[in-house]
Formats: C-alpha cells, sequence, structure tokens
C-alpha cells in the first residue's frame, strides 16, 4: 500500500472547495526551482542549437517588439512536457505533492498529464481569462488539479495570476481566440462572465497555488525589468480518457503515472 503522507488541512480542503484554490506558502525550499530554472535554461539553449530536446518542447514568444534578446530563453514563453526529466520528475512525485491531489482527487492513483514551465520575461503579455478545462476535453472531465510552483516571486508588476473565488462552480464557458496580433499559440479568451470579483494571487518563490481546472484565472503583462516564472503540473485520476488528439488534432499533454496505490510510480 501506498505511504500515507498528510498534506492538506481540513481548513485548507474546505477553502480549496469553496474558492477553487488554496495557496501553501513556502511549501517548496527555493533551491527546487533554482534547479528547475537551470534546468529549463539548458533545454532553451540547446533548442535553439538545434538539438532534439524531445520529449519537452519549446514554445516561443509570439508577440511583435520584443526585439533583440541575449540569450534563447528570454524569447521562450513556456516549454512543454517536462514531468519525466529528473529536475521535475523528483518533485511531482513527492508524496507530499501527489498527496495533494490524493486529497482532492480523491483517488490514490494519479497521473501527471501536463507539465510546462512558464517564462515571463519582460514585456511579455499575460494570458487573458480562461479555464484549464477548456484545454482539456477528457472522460471523466473532473476532478482535475493544477499545481502552480512559484520559481520567482510572483508580483502586480511582473504579472501575477488573477482568480475569480468561486468560478470553479461554473461549467466550462465559451472561449474565443486571443484577439491580439502577435497572441502565443493557443491563448483563448472568456467573454461571457463578470470577472468584478477577480483577485490577484501575490507568491514568493516556493509558495505552491493548488487549483480546480474551472477557476477562471488569468495573468497580466510582465512590466517589470526582471523574469516571472513558474512550473506548472495537472494531475488526473489514473484512467483518465484523453480525447485531445482525436478532437483537436494534436496534444502537449504527456500521461505519467505518480501515484499508486501499491505504491509504485
Amino acid at each position: 500500500m501506498a505511504t500515507t503522507t498528510t498534506s492538506l488541512t481540513d481548513d485548507q480542503i474546505a477553502a480549496f472547495h469553496r474558492d477553487g484554490f488554496v495557496r501553501l506558502e513556502r511549501f517548496a525550499d527555493e533551491a527546487v526551482g533554482r534547479t528547475m530554472l537551470a534546468r529549463v535554461i539548458e533545454l532553451a539553449r540547446a533548442a535553439a542549437d538545434g538539438h532534439d530536446i524531445s520529449p519537452p518542447f519549446v514554445m516561443p514568444e509570439q508577440q511583435p517588439g520584443l526585439g533583440e534578446r541575449p540569450a534563447p530563453e528570454d524569447l521562450v514563453s513556456k516549454i512543454f512536457r517536462l514531468a519525466r526529466d529528473p529536475a521535475f520528475h523528483q518533485f511531482v512525485t513527492r508524496p507530499d505533492v501527489t498527496a495533494i491531489a490524493r486529497d482532492l482527487i480523491d483517488t490514490e492513483d494519479l497521473d501527471c498529464f501536463l507539465s510546462q514551465f512558464i517564462f515571463k520575461n519582460p514585456g511579455a503579455w499575460g494570458q487573458p481569462w480562461h479555464q484549464d478545462s477548456f484545454y482539456f476535453p477528457f472522460d471523466p472531465a473532473r476532478p482535475v488539479v493544477g499545481l502552480w510552483l512559484a520559481v520567482t516571486e510572483a508580483t502586480l508588476d511582473n504579472g501575477c495570476l488573477h482568480v475569480v473565488p468561486g468560478s470553479h462552480t461554473e461549467p466550462v464557458h465559451h472561449h474565443i481566440p486571443d484577439a491580439r496580433p502577435g497572441a502565443n499559440y493557443g491563448y483563448v479568451e472568456i467573454v461571457d462572465h463578470d470577472m468584478s470579483g477577480a483577485i490577484p494571487v501575490l507568491m514568493q518563490p516556493g509558495d505552491l497555488l493548488v487549483f480546480d481546472s474551472h477557476l477562471m484565472h488569468r495573468s497580466t503583462d510582465n512590466l517589470s525589468a526582471g523574469l516571472r516564472a513558474a512550473m506548472v503540473f495537472h494531475l488526473a485520476a489514473a484512467g483518465t480518457n484523453d480525447h485531445t488528439v482525436e478532437l483537436r488534432g494534436y496534444t502537449v499533454n504527456d500521461w505519467i503515472p505518480v501515484r499508486r496505490t501499491e505504491g509504485q510510480t
């Protein structure tokens, strides 16, 4: 049997179900994020030099006006499919990490299906209001839990997340393509909901935001002179049927086991 690990308090679980998210301060040592950042910089530079870094792949920033940047990672938006890499696999399979998803998904058998490192370099635009489940045509559709690890601080100036508490109780709303010229590939936007109740989520390195896949959230532009970086994992029950490829013709998902009843990953 898997070792029982306590992760969330009753109050934290109640807050998650009420608000759709809970922030865990100082969940990880800052060194964890520094190791991740060093690894994705290595991957970004290798990809820019023409090396095959798969299964990870790099999504560059598409917006105009960023100009010449001194290093390849300065023009990266996201790097996907990282969970098999030791720098990231070690974190997402930690018993205290998977116990969070166990508590909220209510199963011992868990997979990580989406892993992405988010660079938000100076001048980079934010991502519009959306629900992650728009991107997840799964059966069963829920529950899906996101784990957003702050690698750098996330502030109002550098483009922190904003969330609408309680919006996870809504169905998946209609999303339209991001109309900004040069918007990043795949960006979409909710325009049929009142977001006036939104609040910013300020984070310090090592803080972990745990959130429901129906939670409405966005990020804002990075108006600072520094990087705002985060690593995000999404977990679901093992055995979930993923229809992304058949419905959309492509996928950035990569399903790997991270917790099993018998304690094997």
